[in-house]
């Protein structure tokens, strides 16, 4: 199962920019929430701040109830899927070298070179562990991407812009991929993106700009829209 996320009045300043003002949201575990607004919004700062690659200014981050510290993040990270706009693999290791960069530093309960075959497998990849990332196409290193996301079964996955760098037919397998894994895995996931069709298969959407939230939504699945529909008509 997911993990639970709660920011409370939480502030981030860039030199003399307010990224983030008093920010108080609740994550629950298991959900899936997009983020969107225009860059600028404070989406992508929000995520390194729950992901614990920078620090909050003001306010305070708990997740799972606990206050996440001001030091020695690493264990959180840990705990963290992270899929960017801008894929980031190392263009001189395989696909399946890729997805298990993340692991070789740590010892770990699990065969690594096993997770990491059955996770290209499961992000449609199977037969290309050993091409090298200049030797796919856009689409598919953003799955390898996302499969190097999962090689420690993250309970909590952040995804920046996931689907930005593709067109819009490689978009949708990559938002059906990411929902797949999301209701394989259970984990908790938070998603910034400026894809509407991406934010509506999300269970909430929290719209950011200059810094604060100004909306927040549940999204009703498209069967629960026309049978509210029929019965208001």
């Amino acid at each position: 199962m997911g993990v639970a996320i709660t920011l409370q009045q939480v502030s981030r300043t860039y030199g003399s920019a307010k990224a983030l003002h008093e920010v108080s949201l609740e994550f629950p575990a298991g959900g899936t929430t997009a983020l969107m607004g225009h860059s600028g919004a404070g989406k992508s700062t929000l995520l390194q701040l729950i992901g614990g690659m920078d620090l909050p200014d003001s306010g305070e981050i708990r997740v799972d109830g606990q206050a996440l510290p001001r030091r020695g993040l690493d264990g959180h990270r840990r705990r963290i899927g992270f899929v960017f706009q801008r894929f980031h693999l190392l263009p001189a290791l395989s696909a399946v070298d890729n997805v298990l960069a993340p692991v070789l530093p740590y010892r770990v309960s699990f065969d690594r070179k096993a997770r990491a075959r059955e996770l290209l497998a499961a992000v449609g990849l199977a037969d290309r562990e050993r091409v090298l990332p200049s030797e796919l196409s856009g689409g598919q290193q953003q799955r390898v991407a996302i499969a190097r996301a999962l090689i420690g079964r993250p309970p909590l996955l952040l995804a920046d812009e996931p689907t930005g760098a593709l067109d819009s037919g490689t978009g949708r397998e990559i938002v059906d991929l990411l929902l797949r894994l999301r209701d394989q895995y259970g984990m908790t996931m938070i998603i910034a993106t400026h894809n509407p069709e991406l934010a509506a298969t999300c269970d909430r959407l929290i719209r950011l700009a200059d810094g604060r939230v100004v909306g927040d939504d549940a999204i009703l699945p498209a069967a629960d829209v026309l049978d509210r529909i029929g019965r208001l008509g």
